[in-house]
């Protein structure tokens, strides 16, 4: 399998199994392994005040995008991942009717840990809602037997591949 076929099935698997992003109304799009992006259009539901939405979207968009970052690389060693910690820094609210536009990749690669970095975006002016960092920590997929047909698509990739 192909790193292009493999993302496209971890995408479509990815889309199909989680249903946290679709009742936020997160769009997931893999770019490459360890490469990701997400758009969401700021509706009614998410507002915390009529002028701003709550954190916690900003929150869930980063975390979504980090994890996916790093979860996207880990599938292509036959590993998932699990969130040891991750850090945002708002720096504007999120207004109602704007779409924003999360972009996610990976940084670095150590013997368990993977750390990647994420902004969001409001895509209509191109300003920085949110930055941050997280690191996660890679186990094998075959722990999970739910998961297990996503080891068995496993690709290896070098770690050139990802910088």
């Amino acid at each position: 399998m192909t790193d292009t076929e493999l993302m496209k099935f971890f995408e479509h698997h990815y889309r199909e199994q989680v249903r946290f992003d679709k009742h936020m109304g997160m769009e997931l799009t893999v770019k490459s392994p360890g490469e990701v992006s997400y758009c969401l259009k700021v509706g009614e539901q998410h507002l915390t005040a009529p002028d701003s939405a709550h954190g916690g979207v900003a929150a869930a968009m980063m975390d979504a995008t980090l994890g996916v970052a790093a979860l996207s690389y880990a599938v292509t060693q036959g590993n998932l991942c699990a969130t040891v910690e991750f850090k945002i820094n708002y720096l504007r609210q999120a207004r109602p009717g704007t779409t924003l536009v999360s972009s996610g990749k990976v940084k670095n690669i150590g013997k368990r840990l993977v750390v990647s970095r994420a902004d969001i975006v409001e895509e209509e002016t191109g300003d920085l809602i949110a930055t941050g960092l997280g690191t996660f920590t890679q186990y094998p997929a075959g722990r999970r037997k739910d998961v297990q047909h996503m080891a068995d698509a496993q690709v290896s990739f070098s770690e050139d591949e990802i910088s």
